[in-house]
C-alpha cells in the first residue's frame, strides 16, 4: 500500500496557513485520481483509491493526520504498520522553508531540518521514507518564522500554490510506479517556478 501522508493541523484555523500545503496536496491528489469518501481511522482522515500506473494499477491511501503537526507521525505510523507498508511506500508532502515559492523537490531520507511533522514522522516510521517538498519561501528572519508558516497564503501566492497542487496530482503517477526523478522534473514541467533565494522570493507582500 502506498501511503500519501499531507503533514498539516486540523480544523478551519489553519486550513488556509502556509503550514498547511501538505493536507492541501492530499486533497488534490485524493481528489485528481477519484478516491473514496473520507473516514476517521488511524488517528487521521484517510481516502483509500487507486493510482494509475505502466505497471497497472498501485493502491493509494492518503492520510491527512488529525493529531497535529507535532504528532503526525503517530497516525502514518499506525497507517504504516496496519498495510505492512515499508518507509519506501511512504511519501510525506510538506512545507518546506529552504525552496523558493512554488519550487518542489523529492528526496528519500535525511534529517527534519528543523520541520516538527518531518522530526515525528522520523520517530514513528524511521528517517528513510520519501519526502515531497513543496516550497513556500522563507520570511528572511528566524523569529518571523513561526507566525510565517501559521499565516494564511496571500492572494498573489495562491497562482504558483494551486498550479503546484494540481502538478503534485496530475504527476502522481511517476511517483506512483518508483520513479520520483521522473515525478520532481514532471511536477517542475507543470508547474514551473524561477530558482530563486528563498530568503528573498515574495517578501514584498
Amino acid at each position: 500500500m502506498l501511503i500519501i501522508a499531507g503533514l498539516g493541523n486540523p480544523g478551519p484555523k489553519y486550513a488556509n496557513n502556509r503550514h498547511n500545503i501538505g493536507f492541501m496536496a492530499a486533497d488534490a491528489i485524493a481528489d485528481e485520481w477519484g478516491f473514496g469518501p473520507t473516514k476517521a481511522i488511524f488517528q487521521a482522515a484517510v481516502r483509500a483509491g487507486e493510482i494509475p500506473t505502466p505497471q497497472g494499477p498501485v493502491k493509494a491511501l492518503v492520510v491527512k493526520p488529525q493529531t497535529y503537526m507535532n504528532e503526525s507521525g503517530r497516525a502514518v505510523g499506525e497507517a504504516m504498520r496496519f498495510y505492512r507498508s515499508t518507509p519506501a511506500e511512504v511519501i510525506a508532502f510538506y512545507d518546506e522553508l529552504d525552496l523558493a515559492e512554488g519550487r518542489f523537490r523529492m528526496k528519500t531520507g535525511g534529517g527534519a531540518a528543523g520541520h516538527n511533522g518531518v522530526r515525528s514522522l522520523m520517530a514513528h516510521v524511521g528517517p528513510d521514507f520519501r519526502r515531497a517538498r513543496m516550497g513556500i519561501g522563507h520570511p528572511g528572519q528566524r523569529e518571523l518564522v513561526m507566525p510565517y508558516v501559521l499565516g494564511d497564503f496571500y492572494k498573489v501566492e495562491l497562482g504558483w500554490r494551486d498550479a503546484l497542487l494540481r502538478a503534485c496530482a496530475e504527476a502522481l503517477p511517476f511517483a506512483a510506479a518508483g520513479d520520483d526523478e521522473r515525478y520532481q522534473a514532471e511536477v517542475l514541467r507543470l508547474a514551473p517556478a524561477p530558482k530563486a533565494d528563498p530568503r528573498k522570493a515574495g517578501r514584498e507582500d
